[in-house]
């Protein structure tokens, strides 16, 4: 079986991806994973077939823009303004893009599609080649329910129709602002016909709903009754090799004491590194905890640390989150997923986007205190976070339990059947 994954996005946006490839590979399959050029090397060195599509959009994303685009919007309006923006912006990058991801699908000849739709074009190339479509999502907000509105907009006491609504006009919105750009390149490019003007990714050219792969852990999600085409297989995790081995350095500080809490924002960088540096390592001392630093691309600064209080660029989580004591993130899906699973206490301290829903998760489960806008907290906050995750036994028992239950899952495993599923029946909308 020929997969064609299509993905765009941050790390965390890839990183499911290459764990998915991964598996395809280890259970007989081909799979081609196609994402920006930035992430070329991360994808090869895990022996996943790579095809290329700019790194451009890739940069931006992660980029000063971005960043401070993040730190600026308030509210739904406010997402509505950096939104256009960055269309306005990206635009021609995402017209070469297509292009780009049509003329990988040709030379593959994939049996299936799975694709993210923050990389739009996805669904055409499976309708324009004739094979199953399936939207592959790493974090919540955007498969349909009854039980909560679609990712940012607001909750409101109006019942699972008004839930199910805000889905269609997602999806619908992003139709206005990319639909005459994907039309000119289905007409030109994939010979195909013109889509409606209200198009959505999630709706078949027949009327029906394309296939939707959650990886996220039933565990995890709140209790929901999903429709048919949609599957929650559970997380997907990238793990480290059996002989990793870490930085020398990383290895003693671990060794020199209780387990630190992690703490780090992963893509997600703070407008004013220092200040966040400065309230951590605060709490910190206030709480008597040690601290690791984790900055990815967070751009946390290491500026006079003291000795109980380690940083480092970054190591994979399979690895680290068993020997730290607890987390404190910006709730992305793949951290929280890997802390969830270690089995560790975690406060969030929500950018945007999907991460306000984690942290409400987190302490809907009883694994961590309620979440704290990273805009908001204060030391005083996040001393009493740390505290409460590092010495709160019924937090500590709940993380615990859970974590041993979703070590025993294996997401990748079962969105293997999903594809196998699909690609089996050759009809997309089963």
């Amino acid at each position: 079986m020929k997969v064609l994954i299509i993905t765009l996005g941050s790390r965390g946006d890839v990183q499911p991806y290459v764990a998915l490839g991964k598996g395809l590979i280890a259970a007989g399959h081909e799979p081609l994973l196609a994402t920006a050029a930035t992430f070329r090397d991360f994808v090869t060195e895990h022996g996943v077939p790579y095809a290329y599509v700019n790194e451009v959009i890739g940069k931006f994303i992660s980029g000063d823009a971005a960043r401070e685009a993040v730190a600026r919007a308030q509210g739904i309006i406010g997402w509505i303004q950096v939104a256009r923006e960055a269309n306005a912006q990206l635009r021609p990058l995402q017209r070469q893009m297509l292009s780009e991801l049509w003329a990988a699908a040709q030379e593959f000849q994939p049996d299936v599609v799975v694709h993210h739709p923050k990389a739009l074009g996805g669904s055409h190339i499976a309708e324009a080649l004739g094979v199953p479509g399936i939207i592959a999502l790493p974090a919540p907000g955007l498969a349909p329910t009854a039980a909560y509105p679609a990712l940012m907009l607001p909750k409101l006491p109006l019942g699972g129709g008004y839930n199910r609504l805000t889905y269609n006009l997602i999806g619908r919105a992003a139709s206005l602002s990319y639909g005459g750009d994907i039309n000119t390149w289905r007409q030109n490019e994939l010979k195909l016909g013109k889509a409606p003007r209200f198009a959505s990714d999630f709706v078949a050219p027949d009327g029906g709903p394309v296939p939707i792969m959650q990886a996220i852990s039933p565990l995890v999600l709140p209790d929901t009754e999903w429709d048919a085409h949609i599957h929650n297989v559970g997380f997907w995790f990238l793990d480290a090799a059996d002989d990793y081995t870490p930085d020398s350095a990383l290895a003693q500080f671990l060794e020199a004491g209780d387990p630190p809490v992690y703490i780090g924002f992963g893509s997600m960088a703070s407008t004013d590194p220092e200040k966040t540096t400065r309230l951590v390592i605060d709490a910190l001392v206030a709480s008597g905890e040690r601290g690791l630093l984790v900055s990815g691309w967070g751009g946390i600064s290491a500026a006079d640390l003291p000795e109980h209080v380690y940083r480092i660029a970054g190591a994979p989580h399979s690895w680290l989150l068993p020997r730290v004591k607890a987390l404190v993130h910006h709730g992305g899906a793949g951290t929280t997923a890997a802390g969830l699973r270690a089995g560790k206490p975690t406060f969030i301290t929500p950018f945007f986007g999907d991460q306000p829903f984690w942290g409400q998760r987190v302490a809907a489960l009883g694994v961590g205190p309620h979440p704290i806008p990273i805009k908001r907290v204060t030391q005083a906050d996040l001393t009493l976070a740390i505290r409460m995750i590092t010495t709160d036994s019924g937090m500590q028992e709940n993380a615990a339990a859970l974590g041993e239950k979703l070590r025993a899952e294996d997401g990748v495993a079962n969105a293997i059947a999903v594809i196998n599923q699909y690609v089996t029946a050759q009809t997309p909308n089963q």
